[in-house]
């Protein structure tokens, strides 16, 4: 059984700042009495940490992401169908005299 990549890169990230404010806790006694340092010095290590060695995890979960919504809206035309076929609109409304035939009084 293949667990989905976004689960990986969330349950990892959340290792890579527990792993470290558990540490800091645990052998660390100032840190008990301020555990808002403990919290920052925590975060801080756990996105030097997924920087470092979570990248591959990360593409799989954009991927996985990506490939889902991909899916959802395969059939929905994109902005750039829809500003294609508003400029093909304005290019029909101009006549060959480069005047705009909509806004003739």
């Amino acid at each position: 059984m293949k667990l989905p990549p976004l689960l990986v890169y969330s349950v990892l990230r959340l290792l890579a700042f527990l792993v470290p404010l558990g540490i800091l806790w645990f052998f660390f006694p100032i840190f008990r009495e301020f555990w808002w340092l403990a919290a920052l010095f925590a975060a801080l290590i756990g996105i030097s940490i997924s920087l470092l060695f979570l990248r591959s995890p990360l593409s799989d979960a954009s991927r996985a992401i990506y490939a889902k919504r991909a899916e959802k809206t395969g059939s929905a035309p994109t902005d750039e169908d829809i500003e294609d076929a508003e400029a093909s609109a304005d290019r029909d409304a101009t006549d060959a005299n480069g005047t705009d035939s909509r806004n003739a009084a």
